[in-house]
C-alpha cells in the first residue's frame, strides 16, 4: 500500500447484487390496503397544523381524505398543485420535523399520520399511469423567461410559469437536471432513477427547454440574459463547499462528502466504487449522515461521524442520526478537527475535545487520534460569488425581497442561494413557485422586479 490506502475491492465477499440490495428503498412504499388504513388514521381536523408546517402549503387533510375515498389521482393533483416535486419531497423531506411532527395525533401519544408515505403513494400512482399531465400550459403570453439552474427551485419556477402561459429556457451547468435531487441525496432515498423520472413528468406540461453545460459566469452571463429575456430567475443553489482550514486538506483520500455522494449517485455499479476501510465523516447535517450511511453500506469496516458540538446542535434530524447509528456508524460529539496526518495519502486525523464556555465553543486541550484512509467533509456549503457581480449579497446569500426580486430589475432568485427558510428541497420548490407568480406580476406591470 505505497499510497496509504487499501485498494482491495470494497465489500469483500459481497456480490454486486448484495451491494445493490443495501441501497434499496429506505422507506418501503405503501400498498393500497395499507394506504387506506393509514389514511383512516387522519381525523381531518379543522385548521390542520400539518398544513401550516408544510413549506409548500399542501392541503394534507384533503389529499388524505381523497385517498380514503379511493380518489388517488385526485389526491395526487391536490399535492402536485402546490408541490410539483411532491414525489421527491415524499421520499426525502424531513416529515418527522415538519408535517408529521405537527400532526395532532402526537398529542395523544399516538403515532402521527404517515403523511410522507401517503403522499408518495398518491404521486407514484399517478405517475405510474403514464396518463396526460395533470396540469395544462396557460395561453401563450409571448413572454420568455431565463432560468439559471435546473434544481428544485428552477424547475418548480419553470413549471408554474408554464401554467401561467410563459415560455422558459433553463440553463444548467451539469449534464443532467434535478440539482441536489439528482446529485446530492442518498441513493437509498431516490431509487429507480426517480429524480429523472420526476423531471420528465414535470416537463410534460410543455413550454420548458433545458440547455445543459451552461453555467452562470462561464458560459452564461447575467447581463446577456437580461438583454435577451423578459425576466431572469436565479436558482443556482450553493456551489462551493466550506473548508476545514487545515494543512494537508488536499491529501488524497480527503474529499467533500457532496462529491462522494454525487459519484455514488452517478455510478451504475456501486460495487465498483472504492471506499476507505476506516472512514471519517466530519459534520452534523443530513449530508454528513447520507455520506456516513452510504460509506457503511459500501463496506467500510469503520465509519466515524465527528461533530464539534452536542447532538442537540446537529442540523440532522433525530431520525437521521438514529439511522446512522443503526447502520453501524459511530457518532463522536464535542470534537473539532485539529490536524490531518499523512504524506502521500491521509492516514489519520487528530481531534480536540470541545465544550461550551460563556456561550462560546472552546477547545479543552485534550486531543485524540483516529486512524483513517478516507475523510469526507460535510461542513456546509456557501454561495459561489464569482458569477454574481451586480447582485446584492446579504449574509452570504443573494439578497431577495419577499417577492423574490433582487436589487437588479427583472432578476429574481430563490432556493438555497437565498435565505427564505431551511435549505430543503421542499422550501426550494415553494420559492420557485412563488417567484413564478412574482415574475408573472412583474411582466404584467404590477410587480417590483
Amino acid at each position: 500500500m505505497p499510497d496509504g490506502i487499501d485498494h482491495s475491492p470494497p465489500c469483500v465477499g459481497a456480490s454486486a447484487d448484495d451491494i445493490e440490495a443495501r441501497f434499496g428503498d429506505l422507506h418501503k412504499p405503501l400498498t393500497s390496503i395499507k394506504a387506506i388504513a393509514a389514511a383512516e388514521h387522519c381525523i381531518y381536523c379543522y385548521d390542520a397544523p400539518c398544513v401550516q408546517a408544510c413549506p409548500t402549503g399542501i392541503d394534507i387533510p384533503t389529499f388524505i381524505h381523497q385517498i380514503r375515498t379511493d380518489n388517488v389521482d385526485g389526491a395526487a393533483r391536490t399535492i402536485l398543485s402546490e408541490n410539483i416535486m411532491g414525489g421527491t419531497c415524499a421520499r426525502a423531506c424531513p416529515t418527522e420535523v415538519l408535517c408529521e411532527q405537527a400532526c395532532v395525533r402526537n398529542h395523544g401519544e399516538e403515532a402521527p399520520v404517515e403523511i410522507g408515505l401517503l403522499q408518495r403513494f398518491a404521486v407514484d400512482h399517478l405517475m405510474a399511469e403514464n396518463g396526460p399531465h395533470p396540469f395544462t400550459r396557460g395561453p401563450d403570453t409571448g413572454k420568455h423567461i431565463a432560468i439559471v439552474g435546473a434544481g428544485p427551485a428552477g424547475l418548480s419556477c419553470a413549471h408554474r410559469l408554464a401554467m401561467l402561459g410563459h415560455k422558459t429556457t433553463v440553463f444548467e451547468a451539469k449534464p443532467k437536471p434535478g440539482g441536489l435531487n439528482e446529485y446530492g441525496l442518498a441513493a437509498y432515498k431516490m431509487v429507480d432513477n426517480f429524480a429523472q423520472r420526476e423531471v420528465d413528468f414535470l416537463l410534460e406540461i410543455g413550454g420548458i427547454e433545458i440547455v445543459y453545460g451552461k453555467g452562470l459566469g462561464s458560459e452564461v452571463s447575467l447581463s446577456n440574459l437580461r438583454k435577451e429575456y423578459d425576466a431572469v430567475f436565479v436558482g443556482i443553489g450553493l456551489g462551493k463547499t466550506n473548508k476545514l482550514g487545515l494543512d494537508k486538506e488536499d491529501l488524497p483520500g480527503v474529499e467533500d462528502a457532496i462529491d462522494f455522494i454525487e459519484r455514488l449517485r452517478q455510478t451504475d455499479n456501486k460495487a465498483s466504487l472504492e471506499v476507505g476501510r476506516d472512514v471519517i465523516v466530519i459534520g452534523g447535517g443530513n449530508t454528513a449522515i447520507d455520506a456516513a450511511v452510504q460509506a457503511s453500506k459500501l463496506g467500510a469496516e469503520t465509519v466515524t461521524l465527528v461533530y464539534r458540538r452536542g447532538e442537540d446542535a446537529m442540523s440532522a434530524t433525530t431520525y437521521e442520526i438514529d439511522l446512522a447509528r443503526r447502520s453501524g456508524v459511530t457518532v463522536r460529539l464535542w470534537s473539532k478537527p485539529q490536524s490531518i496526518k499523512g504524506d502521500t495519502h491521509v492516514k489519520a486525523m487528530k481531534f480536540e475535545r470541545t465544550r461550551v464556555m460563556n456561550g462560546k465553543l472552546v477547545g479543552t486541550g485534550e486531543t485524540y487520534k483516529i486512524t483513517t484512509d478516507m475523510v469526507l467533509k460535510a461542513i456546509g456549503q456557501q454561495l459561489d460569488l464569482a458569477s454574481l457581480t451586480g447582485l446584492e449579497i446579504a449574509g452570504g446569500k443573494l439578497g431577495a425581497a419577499r417577492d423574490f426580486s433582487t436589487n437588479v430589475k427583472g432578476v429574481f432568485a430563490g432556493g438555497d442561494c437565498i435565505k427564505s427558510g431551511d435549505d430543503l428541497t421542499v422550501q426550494a420548490v415553494e420559492d420557485g413557485k412563488q417567484a413564478a407568480h412574482a415574475i408573472d406580476d412583474f411582466l404584467k406591470g404590477g410587480g417590483h422586479g
